[in-house]
Formats: C-alpha cells, sequence, structure tokens
C-alpha cells in the first residue's frame, strides 16, 4: 500500500472543499469560494494562512516579485483555488511556483467549476 503525503490532513481539506462545493454549487467567483473555505476551515479548526506572501531570495538579495498562496493549510500544504472552465498547465505551474518558494511539498489544485468539484494533488 502506498503512502499518501499528509493523508489525513488532505482528508480534511478535501470534505470542507466538497462542504463548500454541495452548499454553493457553481458560478461564484474564487473569492466567494475562499471566503467559503476560511469559515469552513474556523468552524472545523483546521489551522490556516490565507493569502501566504512568500518572497525569493536571490543570492544577497530579495527580488521584487512576490507570491500569493490562496491559502497554507496545517503549516504544510498550500491549496490553490480556481473557478475556471477547464484547469490547465498554467495553473499547475502556479503551483509548482508556490511549492517551490514555500518550501511545501504538497499542494491541492482545485476548480469549482460548473459540473463538479475537481481538485488535483500535486507533490513535490
Amino acid at each position: 500500500m502506498s503512502n499518501i503525503l499528509y493523508k489525513e490532513e488532505s482528508y480534511s481539506i478535501i470534505g470542507a472543499l466538497f462542504d463548500v462545493y454541495n452548499n454553493l454549487g457553481s458560478g461564484f467567483s474564487e473569492i466567494v469560494y475562499k471566503d467559503a473555505l476560511e469559515y469552513e476551515f474556523k468552524t472545523l479548526d483546521i489551522p490556516f494562512q490565507r493569502e501566504k506572501e512568500f518572497k525569493i531570495n536571490y543570492k544577497n538579495i530579495v527580488l521584487p516579485h512576490t507570491f500569493y498562496a490562496d491559502f497554507v493549510v496545517f503549516d504544510t500544504i498550500i491549496l490553490e483555488i480556481k473557478s475556471v472552465e477547464n484547469l490547465n498547465d498554467k495553473h499547475l505551474a502556479q503551483c509548482l511556483n508556490y511549492l517551490k518558494v514555500s518550501n511545501c511539498k504538497l499542494a491541492i489544485l482545485v476548480n469549482f467549476h460548473k459540473d463538479l468539484l475537481d481538485h488535483k494533488r500535486i507533490v513535490l
């Protein structure tokens, strides 16, 4: 049997995501889903940081570009929320950037679109 990275934490996050989707359905902008997820995380006592800022150090300077991950959950998992027709390589690359800059090992990329709640685990 394979080991799933942050299995219990991931299940807690996915459960909150489905609760939000089952209550709101599709058609809202990302910010609505983020607000609902923040409520769920607080209700479930799931530790999180929203719009977590990451800076990139290069040699002896900090580069001017800053990354903002939608959520960092359990201090170990990047959670990126989308509300688009389809996830694409650009969304995956965004998560990979967040993983690299954060030193986290797992990202969950989520899409609240019209037909279903789509989510992908990205392990670095």
